[in-house]
């Protein structure tokens, strides 16, 4: 009886305690807005899938629900850039490896709490050999890069990191 009621006290005192460290206040809903690439390159789909992989992230870290207007937690914002650039060079002057660069603006708006408002820039890179083209590279550079910005965005926007 001792061990389960251990436990069970265990249990009742960690229970406001969030695993992915998310802070919600008292939002009930999220919304997030169709991200636009401005990026010069022009990438399709990469403005879908990015809206898509932060409302995933969203949905699956926290008990807020996904609206299309009016949501306490507004997410929007556009892709900025989207670029290849040579990162290392071999004796012949030539590119070794490149590195694919997306940013991010990230405009946050807390309806329930105006002072965790705010507008940032989110950048993260993968870099792949000068041998192959994007197009061989293009789903694992998305699906990292997608994944360590959108994580980033969480972070400071209901983790507070």
């Amino acid at each position: 009886h001792l061990f389960f009621l251990s436990i069970t006290l265990l249990l009742i005192s960690c229970g406001p305690y969030s695993f992915t460290g998310a802070d919600t206040g008292e939002a009930k809903t999220f919304q997030v807005n169709y991200f636009q690439n401005n990026a010069p390159v022009i990438e399709p789909g990469l403005d879908r899938d990015f809206t898509n992989a932060l409302v995933d992230l969203i949905q699956n870290q926290t008990n807020l629900n996904l609206v299309n207007t009016n949501g306490d937690l507004v997410y929007e914002g556009e892709i900025t850039e989207y670029r290849i650039s040579p990162t290392t060079s071999t004796a012949n002057n030539t590119a070794a490896q490149n590195r694919l660069t997306m940013t991010v603006n990230l405009r946050y708006t807390n309806t329930k709490k105006q002072e965790d408002s705010f507008e940032q820039r989110f950048s993260f890179f993968y870099d792949f050999d000068a041998n192959q083209q994007l197009f061989d590279i293009k789903d694992a550079a998305n699906r990292e890069i997608f994944e360590r910005i959108t994580q980033d965005i969480f972070n400071a926007t209901l983790a507070k990191w």
